[in-house]
């Protein structure tokens, strides 16, 4: 018995999630098979391919409107994430961008480790904005905190620590590499833009040339100041003077 049309439609959409790893989206998977077979009219495709993550159990859509075969997400778990360069390596590039291309502070320094001494965490990269000599309108020092990333399945963790320095922090950066999965990024530029964190990508594996990209510019927060002051006083010979 010849198939039906849309068991052909499903078959070709399998075919080209399949050969799309990292996902594919709904319209570029509807606009490829119509280039297959021209008979295949968009309506019939869009009625046929809308529910293939509930027909078929290795089709998932880890996000709105990306299909995407299971195996892959398995496999992409899997993979090495670290690079053989140490993230601390990426904390004085992300201070001086801060600082010179960015322009979001007055003065940055690395940090990391265990400074504050509490289980709330360091930020990697700290900073300090405040008025120029030249500026005719003084405004009070903001402080910049952001959290480097170069561990990809340690990315939720990361956002964590990124909206816990809003505690004490003015801005808030959360800082990771670009080559992270399409749905983690997809995810955490949405949750950056729910929580006010600035949300940066680079390349993980140059420290000479991270290329750091900003995809979400952090919102103003209005920190507890005692927070504030406290762990300030931890590193005031280093950030303000």
């Amino acid at each position: 018995m010849a198939k039906g049309i849309s068991a052909r439609i499903r078959e070709e959409a399998i075919r080209i999630i399949a050969d799309h790893p990292e996902g594919i989206r709904y319209s570029d998977l509807q606009r490829q098979i119509h280039e297959i077979d021209g008979s295949f009219k968009m309506n019939t495709i869009a009625g046929s391919i809308y529910d293939l993550d509930d027909r078929f159990v290795e089709v998932e859509k880890p996000s709105r409107g990306l299909y995407r075969m299971r195996e892959a997400d398995a496999d992409a778990v899997a993979a090495p994430t670290t690079a053989a360069i140490q993230e601390e390596e990426f904390y004085l590039p992300f201070a001086d961008w801060l600082r010179n291309d960015l322009e979001d502070v007055t003065k940055a320094i690395p940090l990391g480790g265990k400074r504050f001494r509490d289980k709330w965490g360091t930020p990697d990269v700290i900073g300090k904005r405040d008025s120029r000599p030249s500026d005719i309108v003084k405004s009070p020092i903001e402080i910049v905190s952001a959290e480097i990333k170069t561990n990809t399945n340690e990315l939720i963790t990361a956002f964590g620590q990124a909206c816990a320095y809003c505690l004490f922090s003015h801005r808030s950066y959360l800082v990771v590499p670009a080559k992270a999965t399409k749905d983690d990024l997809s995810r955490l530029d949405s949750l950056c833009q729910v929580f006010g964190l600035g949300f940066v990508l680079f390349d993980a594996e140059c420290v000479d040339d991270p290329k750091f990209d900003i995809r979400v510019r952090p919102k103003r927060q209005d920190p507890d100041l005692h927070y504030t002051n406290k762990y300030m006083k931890e590193i005031e010979s280093e950030l303000f003077r």
